[in-house]
């Protein structure tokens, strides 16, 4: 089974100049959540709130679907509500390679589906906090990994791995708190070029559906421009034999 994304891809990263027994462990640690056991497809709904620094809310409502295809996993976002937004979609394709995603998104008063290049990883997707590159199923070969210590969070015992990219990107390193023996990244800290805090990642609901752990609820918060943005999955519907027709640039053209 492939490790399912439910919108952002929660990939650990390392540090060079350890050990080769600690970069070994890093690495372990890395390899089972980036191959952590999940449904082969499914779809729920999705409400995202956007909040400022005043505490001042705005909400989203989605729909998406997903599919695994072996050695390429796709996914399609649909948004329904506001109207600002409606009827605007997503759609990535992750690959079990090292190859980068391929992403698209249709707005519709532009009535054209755009791809997003690599220059246009590190926007944010539509005012979230969560930039394109963190939705991305990230390849753990694409990093270094350095196993820092072992410590409690939340009631769970977790692995904190701390991790740089072999090339340059958009983050330093990123610090993630990992459940031992669920391998979901419970907490993950992003730092940017300067080595700052940038943005902290919270797990805050998961539950165990039909064998398999799911994130249901999630909160990205930028410490830098004091702004979050929370993820909420209803409706789960998992290993419901969907078919393919949600995931081609035509579906996201006509919408639900």
């Amino acid at each position: 089974m492939k490790k399912y994304k439910i919108i952002i891809l929660l990939a650990l990263v390392g540090t060079m100049g350890v050990s080769n027994a600690l970069a070994q462990t890093g690495n372990e640690i890395a390899d089972k959540v980036f191959n952590r056991s999940a449904p082969e497809n499914g779809e729920s709904d999705m409400t995202m709130a956007l909040i400022n620094s005043k505490g001042k809310e705005r909400q989203r409502f989605l729909h998406q679907f997903f599919k695994d295809y072996g050695d390429t996993e796709k996914s399609t976002m649909f948004f329904k509500s506001p109207a600002d937004v409606k009827n605007t979609s997503f759609m990535n394709y992750s690959y079990d390679d090292d190859r980068d995603d391929d992403q698209w998104l249709y707005l519709p008063a532009l009535k054209k589906v755009k791809r997003i290049s690599g220059g246009s990883k590190d926007d944010y997707f539509m005012g979230s906090d969560f930039t394109y590159e963190d939705m991305e199923k990230r390849n753990p070969n694409k990093d270094l990994h350095k196993l820092l210590k072992t410590e409690t969070l939340n009631g769970e015992t977790c692995y904190v791995v701390e991790s740089t990219p072999k090339e340059e990107g958009q983050y330093s390193k990123r610090v993630a708190w990992v459940i031992k023996d669920k391998w979901i990244p419970l907490k993950i800290e992003f730092y940017d070029e300067d080595e700052e805090l940038l943005k902290i990642l919270s797990i805050t609901e998961y539950e165990k559906l039909v064998g398999y752990w799911i994130i249901v609820t999630q909160e990205m918060e930028n410490v830098q421009r004091e702004h979050k943005t929370v993820i909420g999955l209803t409706n789960i519907n998992i290993e419901n034999g969907i078919g393919d027709t949600y995931f081609t640039q035509r579906a996201m053209i006509k919408g639900l």
